[in-house]
């Protein structure tokens, strides 16, 4: 990327650039198109994509804690500090017409 193509994006991200700064950003930039270039050269034609990396491996499952009910449902102590409630639910006020 040249120095005109970096001023630019400082510009529409809104960030102040040195001109110090300028040439490291244009080398790290230029490091991370290459990274990008190399991605899209890799062929993927008869890859399907994945909604998750973990669903790849079928011998792996995302790890669940237990289920375990570790507090009893105290509805009246809850509601003690609320200003407003009507039938064990709290009321707060429209705030959308």
């Amino acid at each position: 990327m040249n120095i005109e193509e970096i001023k630019h994006l400082a510009q529409l991200s809104s960030l102040e650039v040195d001109s110090e700064q300028i040439q490291q950003l244009s080398t790290e930039l230029e490091n991370i198109l290459q990274l990008v270039g190399q991605l899209q050269s890799v062929d993927t034609t008869n890859v399907e994509p994945l909604c998750h990396p973990i669903s790849l491996m079928t011998e792996l499952n995302q790890p669940f804690r237990p289920d375990l009910v570790t507090e009893m449902n105290d509805r009246e102590n809850n509601l003690k500090p609320a200003p407003a409630s009507f039938e064990g639910l709290f009321l707060v006020p429209k705030v959308i017409e």
